[in-house]
């Protein structure tokens, strides 16, 4: 039998009712407790890493469970994390960069309704998730929900109350698993590589959302608290102008300080191009300006995280951006 470990963190799954609204609370032992039939395929162990609201998932935690899944690793052939859906398309894509050339599967999922309600989504997505870590041929991080098999670079949530919460964007689906069966759509390649574990990250990175007539004051101000501001623009990308130079000054400056600039869209499916317009074209080639082509913002920003938690060198951080990771960019125009 194959032997997994259950690692469980809160989240809408491991919630109660109460009078505040709901709040996590059931143990990991509880949790495993509502799917008895997994024992008859496979010897789970839990373990509690936390018990939190994922609003509350922070940087610190995700090196929790790295180090949970590091010191465990060779005792268990998977892992499954429980979490809660608002933030598991963040942790899910930076567990994909913490934890990479992982030959065994480490599946995210959890639940629009908690584990202990009638027509709860909690003990299917937690079946499927363990049945999917019990898989030869599962590799790697990926979330798990409503039976799709979703790439962690690639989770995108998509819905606030349906089952159906989670999309892969701009790739397809992994697998599906159906009635306890696993159907796979992209074809098994061994990874090759050793195992690597990076523990933590930096947490100096900001997003700025533009919208018609945003301040260019405001993205001086966040150069000024942190070292990588992820842009997310309109369209295939680009900044605005209104008649003046300020958002090109401001980004100049922040270069000239070894401020790193991401680009990417707000635009969820397709990705962005700088080279497409004006606004963007006079961005492309610059030193720390990075673009995030068809990644999710949740990767790219998980991603700029580890590197700039390793090093801070401007082409070791370009090369890094662009060298692919599970499945995380197609398109990168050669950079």
């Amino acid at each position: 039998m194959k032997k997994i470990l259950l690692l469980c963190t809160g989240g809408t799954i491991a919630s109660v009712k109460t009078e505040d609204g709901l709040k996590p609370a059931l143990t990991a032992e509880e949790l495993l407790s509502y799917v008895p039939e997994v024992k008859h395929f496979c010897d789970v162990d839990v373990l509690q890493v936390c018990n939190i609201d994922s609003t509350n998932m922070a940087p610190e935690v995700w090196g929790q469970i790295v180090h949970a899944v590091n010191e465990n690793y060779d005792r268990y052939d998977g892992f499954v994390i429980t979490h809660g859906t608002d933030t598991m398309a963040y942790s899910s894509a930076a567990l994909s960069y913490m934890i990479q050339n992982a030959r065994k599967p480490i599946v995210i999922t959890g639940s629009q309704k908690p584990i202990n309600i009638d027509g709860t989504d909690a003990k299917d997505n937690l079946r499927d998730s363990i049945v999917y870590a019990c898989d030869s041929y599962s590799q790697n991080v990926s979330l798990v929900f409503d039976g799709n098999v979703i790439a962690g670079t690639r989770a995108k949530k998509m819905m606030a109350r349906s089952f159906n919460a989670f999309h892969s964007v701009n790739f397809p689906v992994l697998a599906r698993i159906q009635d306890g069966h696993i159907i796979r759509y992209i074809p098994y390649e061994p990874i090759r590589k050793p195992v690597e574990f990076q523990e933590t990250v930096s947490d100096a990175i900001c997003i700025m959302k533009l919208i018609p007539g945003s301040r260019p004051e405001l993205l001086a101000y966040l150069f000024d608290n942190y070292d990588c501001i992820v842009i997310e623009s309109f369209g295939v990308g680009g900044l605005p102008s209104y008649g003046d130079d300020k958002f090109l000054d401001i980004v100049i400056n922040a270069i000239g300080r070894g401020k790193v600039i991401i680009m990417t869209t707000q635009v969820q499916n397709e990705g962005s191009d700088l080279a497409v317009y004006n606004v963007g074209h006079r961005l492309k080639g610059w030193r720390n300006v990075l673009e995030a082509y068809d990644m999710t913002t949740e990767s790219a920003l998980a991603k700029i995280m580890c590197i700039l938690g390793s090093t801070k060198d401007s082409d070791e951080i370009r090369r890094a951006f662009y060298e692919p990771v599970a499945h995380d960019i197609l398109y990168h125009c050669g950079e």
